[in-house]
């Protein structure tokens, strides 16, 4: 049957029934229980590059409960491991368990959106109470977890307590698999309580402890997230403990999609002339020595021109969730880093120091846990593939998260513009001063962060928001004469007009030049002919801008 892009589940064995086209990762099972002696393996990585769909996937494989060779028919692991797929497929009991969807507002509402988390699971392994190789004051104690009655000390033991409960039933130690471990942790510091996130963090920290520390049921674990919290806040004690970040070479090639990979998703689907779109829009993210795409956007882009083959490629990773970290680094009251956002929103690289090892209380309190955070969760990337530790050569992946840092840079922008130098820019554009209207409009623009690809589009908007800050109406591209003027102000107490049309420079000394074919497309297509009832003058203004500098010229 072909092969569809399926995009909003990530339940491995449903993707596989739906006849989802999958991106054969299954090597990473023989990888973490052949090769390697992790008694728990971390792996941290951005949003969107499939941990789910991964841990859903070993899930299926690992399952005691389930026969998973039809679903793993034809992928890597059955093909070219048969030998571990008899030892390991569906041979042991798995507990899994996702706290992606655990926050709230308060303490409490998260508490019993975990309590909720861990009913599920104890809803899907119901029979465990029944049996009668289970201790009874487990099953007691699973009968609170499951119907969301449990108490705190209850729920940082819950894991282990169900484990002992399938290690009794199976014969067999059990294969943890936690996923988006520190959400609650990320959605705790967020609210900007911090008895709520030192709460959370007791109970998530003993979660891990007693489930991971020395537990006779546990055969392996795996745990994904998007930061490695401190081994000492959350995991102290957990022996033969690995963690796998966007820095390590080793399974550096399991999370997202490598170009050989993307190459020939978009051959399966006739796309083959997308890769450079893709590459520009979506590649770019070096995790190791392996550079990747996101695969939610090149799944979803391909979704989209499957069914529109005129479709652009858009910014789908930015509507997963929302960027609190990067407006939390733009606009941090002691920490301005204009001039590397500036640099990295060219096309630069800067060099930074960046720690692996993080808290989430800690996060704002420097600018190096601040760009650590920014190079784990996707929003700038390791510039090469070496491999070092300390300082690294950083920059932002594609157009996709530079759109992003734009759009962040902007709003701070317009939040943070000089009052005075926006009433004196007015003014004396009212005065007809342009002269002092060129001064105040450069010193707006050195205060902001400029862009080599930003267009007239830009410069349109950040005049449009000086006006409408000041109470104005401006009419944006409206229709006037033979076509539409960049913008019009109007001032009903003066009964003046201000019309303008802008132009991006190539260079500085353009400038001027441009100010005056500004003002001459505004006189051949009519846009000053006509002066509106009740208003007597028009004031037209050809206006140049290149990078941090602009020049405004008054048609005489």
């Amino acid at each position: 049957m072909e092969k569809m892009i399926v995009l909003g589940t990530d339940i491995f064995d449903q993707f596989i029934r739906d006849d989802g086209y999958y991106v054969d990762k299954t090597e990473i099972l023989y990888e973490l229980a052949a090769l390697s002696r992790n008694k728990v393996s971390l792996f941290t990585r951005p949003r969107r590059f499939g941990k789910t769909l991964t841990m859903s996937m070993m899930e299926s494989f690992f399952d005691i409960r389930r026969d998973s060779t039809r679903v793993f028919e034809g992928q890597k692991i059955l093909m070219n491991h048969p030998d571990f797929c008899r030892e390991w497929m569906n041979q042991y009991p798995v507990l899994f368990l996702s706290l992606k969807d655990v926050e709230g507002l308060t303490f409490l509402s998260a508490f019993k959106m975990l309590k909720k988390a861990i009913a599920d699971v104890c809803k899907k392994l119901s029979f465990l109470s029944a049996e009668k190789k289970v201790d009874p004051d487990d099953a007691v104690t699973f009968h609170r977890l499951k119907a969301e009655t449990a108490g705190v000390e209850d729920i940082k033991a819950s894991l282990k307590t169900i484990m002992r409960m399938m290690a009794a039933v199976y014969g067999k130690p059990v294969i943890l698999l936690i996923d988006e471990y520190d959400v609650p942790l990320a959605k705790a510091e967020g609210s900007k309580n911090k008895e709520y996130y030192a709460q959370m963090l007791d109970v998530i920290r003993g979660i891990m402890s007693i489930s991971l520390k020395t537990n006779e049921y546990l055969k392996f674990a795996v745990v994904t997230g998007c930061l490695r919290i401190s081994k000492e806040s959350i995991f102290t004690g957990v022996n033969n403990f690995a963690c796998y970040s966007v820095t390590n070479r080793k399974f550096s090639q399991y999370f997202g999609f490598t170009e050989d990979e993307v190459v020939k998703l978009l051959e399966a689907f006739g796309l083959s002339d997308k890769i450079d779109l893709l590459r520009k829009w979506y590649d770019g993210y070096i995790f190791g020595d392996t550079e990747v795409f996101c695969p939610w956007d090149v799944a979803s882009y391909v979704s989209a021109v499957l069914y529109d083959e005129e479709e652009e490629p858009q910014n789908f990773w930015a509507n997963t969730s929302s960027n609190e970290i990067l407006d939390e680094f733009v606009n941090h009251r002691k920490i301005d880093a204009s001039d590397k956002f500036e640099m990295l929103l060219n096309g630069g690289t800067i060099t930074e120091e960046v720690s692996e090892e993080l808290t989430y209380d800690r996060i704002s309190e420097s600018e190096k846990n601040l760009w650590s955070v920014m190079l784990m969760t996707g929003y700038v990337s390791k510039a090469d593939k070496s491999v070092s530790k300390g300082r690294m050569k950083l920059r932002i992946p594609n157009s996709e998260i530079a759109d992003i840092f734009k759009d962040a840079v902007v709003a701070r922008f317009e939040r943070t513009l000089d009052a005075g130098y926006v009433d004196a820019f007015i003014t004396a554009m009212w005065n007809r001063d342009e002269e002092t209207a060129t001064e105040m409009l450069t010193g707006i623009l050195w205060n902001s962060i400029s862009f080599f690809d930003y267009g007239e589009d830009y410069y349109h908007g950040m005049l449009n928001g000086i006006f409408t800050s000041r109470g104005y109406t401006p009419d944006s591209n409206d229709e006037a004469g033979l076509g539409r003027l960049d913008l019009r102000v109007k001032d009903r107490g003066s009964r003046s007009i201000l019309l303008m049309e802008f132009k991006r420079s190539r260079t500085e000394t353009d400038l001027d030049a441009d100010c005056d074919k500004a003002i001459a497309q505004i006189i051949k297509n009519g846009y000053n002919r006509i002066i509106p009832e009740g208003y007597e003058q028009q004031l037209v203004y050809g206006i140049a801008f290149y990078a941090k500098k602009a020049k405004v010229k008054l048609m005489k």
